[in-house]
């Protein structure tokens, strides 16, 4: 599972890419038109257009690192299966799964554990080839298995890559956590105060140049924190985050899958699991949950994007990369239990067995279900980068079900698109808010989240909406208003490209998607009262 945490904040203003400000509040649900801020237009929708009329419950399934569906603004709006009951160890509603009562978690064991950290899909496919092609060169390689050597070839360049960035951020991170709490302590000592703010560092007056030419990073990095000694438990997160890297994501000899129990090599079995759709870590899923449907009227927190949604939980994504087999039975099981759309706010850059997750993606477009994927955070081209699951199946037709969105900031500036947000003319259809989220975290509460994670459910919320309030549109259908209604008011601007190191480095916006356009549900509404309603096709 990837992401954009305070991490990459922090880098990305140590670097000097950009000025960060403070998001306006409930950003993502505002409109452009009347705010200058590049939200969807939530609000406006419900009080101009959808105010008085009747809308369907539907389901949206979010294919994650589980829902956390006891909390506050999530609770009400958690899909039940009513055909089970609850904790009797039966599978009442024969399902094959026993006890799902808000959803499923294919990463945990009947007793009742759970993988929570993982390997990344690299390590484990260079774990697999390495014993096989390691110090043979192209000669000692029979026909049959040069694709194959090749492949490992290029995964052994990219794991030693992989491996060395993490090594060296490790210390980069660690090297400027220790500048910055030496200034820390050198401010609070200069100013006899006890928390650094912003207006601190202002007045602090450094001792020599290298004080002087840290200042700078200091104070972008503060847009992040309320004080400096908030920032340092902050840059800590950064320090565990590569730890957990080295220990877990690439550490070849780590391997927690006996935990589920289920044959691996049989990529076929779909009956395994447990009914823990919280699991031990459901931030990221309880966020992106929160985004598409926190409850809208209750005066808590946060407001999600749609108002009439029930959320599938499906556990599926830990902490590194998703398993093929997972993923695939994660959408075969929110279609058959009745979701009519899918978020999937993940990705990976390997894939282990693409066909099985094409397979489960088909059977999803064949009971009209819409899929919704986040592009990605590594700010690359995926119409030159793959990154998986993909709209494009190895026969290489696209799915006409899937929907790749990538993300955008607040700023009315050449900084649109979110600095690390994949793009891509051909692959990416939309943009949508995703930086500085705020939204639901499990245990209770709220947080600001950034990623193309976030602009995923914004638009599957979207989409919610669309299927709730005009119940006869087809998944294709919503594919296409979302794709046609979207606000084009960037689509002449030059922009940083996503990852670009050079201010000189600019694309127009409309480069950046298949679209060239943000979503928008005051357009996308407009457009579906212009189609007639007909039959609904049954999915069944």
């Amino acid at each position: 599972m990837k992401k954009i945490s305070i991490i990459a904040s922090l880098f990305l203003a140590f670097t000097s890419l950009f000025a960060q400000t403070k998001a306006p509040e409930n950003w993502y649900n505002l409109d452009y038109k009347t705010s200058k801020v590049n939200g969807v237009a939530t609000e406006r929708t419900y009080e101009e257009l959808l105010k008085g009329k009747k809308s369907t419950t539907i389901i949206v399934g979010v294919i994650d690192s589980g829902v956390d569906f006891n909390h506050e603004d999530l609770k009400d709006v958690m899909w039940t299966n009513e055909k089970e009951i609850p904790g009797n160890g039966i599978d009442d509603d024969k399902n094959g799964y026993i006890d799902d009562i808000h959803g499923w978690n294919f990463l945990g064991g009947k007793d009742g554990k759970n993988v929570d950290k993982e390997t990344l899909e690299l390590t484990r496919l260079y774990r697999e080839l390495k014993p096989k092609y390691d110090g043979k060169t192209e000669k000692d390689i029979a026909s049959k298995d040069k694709k194959e050597f090749k492949l490992y070839q290029q995964i052994k360049l990219d794991y030693e890559a992989e491996y060395n960035e993490a090594q060296q951020n490790s210390v980069q991170i660690a090297f400027v956590q220790q500048l910055i709490e030496n200034m820390n302590l050198k401010i609070k000592d200069q100013l006899k105060i006890d928390k650094v703010t912003a207006e601190d560092l202002a007045r602090f007056k450094p001792e020599d140049a290298k004080q002087k030419q840290f200042i700078p990073a200091i104070k972008q990095m503060m847009a992040q924190a309320n004080d400096m000694d908030e920032l340092l438990e902050k840059m800590e997160e950064g320090v565990e985050h590569y730890d957990e890297q080295l220990k877990f994501n690439l550490n070849l000899e780590f391997d927690p899958r006996s935990i589920v129990g289920d044959d691996y090599k049989n990529q076929t079995e779909k009956y395994y699991g447990n009914a823990d759709c919280n699991g031990p870590s459901s931030l990221h899923g309880t966020h992106v949950a929160g985004i598409i449907a926190a409850a809208r009227t209750n005066n808590l927190g946060t407001k999600g994007v749609a108002d009439n949604v029930k959320i599938m939980a499906i556990r599926a994504v830990p902490n590194g990369d998703e398993r093929d087999k997972d993923i695939a039975n994660a959408i075969y099981y929110a279609v058959d239990n009745g979701a009519s759309i899918i978020n999937m706010s993940f990705g990976k850059k390997y894939s282990y067995n693409k066909k099985i997750v094409d397979d489960a993606i088909k059977y999803a477009e064949s009971k009209d279900v819409l899929i919704i994927h986040a592009a990605g955070n590594e700010a690359l081209n995926i119409d030159q980068v793959q990154h998986f699951p993909c709209k494009k199946y190895e026969s290489g037709k696209d799915a006409k079900n899937f929907v790749d969105v990538g993300a955008l900031s607040w700023r009315d500036s050449a900084f649109v698109p979110a600095v690390f947000s994949n793009y891509g003319k051909k692959t990416v259809d939309v943009f949508a808010p995703g930086v500085d989220i705020y939204s639901t975290k499990s245990g209770g509460g709220y947080i600001n989240e950034s990623g193309t994670s976030m602009a995923c459910p914004v638009t599957a919320g979207v989409a919610a909406v669309l299927r709730s309030y005009y119940p006869y549109l087809s998944a294709k259908d919503i594919k296409k208003i979302l794709q046609k209604s979207v606000s084009k008011d960037y689509k002449k601007l030059q922009v940083m490209r996503p990852g670009a190191k050079d201010e000189k480095d600019k694309v127009k916006f409309s480069e950046l998607s298949n679209t060239g356009g943000m979503v928008n549900l005051y357009n996308a509404v407009q457009m579906a009262e212009k189609i007639k309603p007909r039959k609904i096709r049954a999915k069944f």
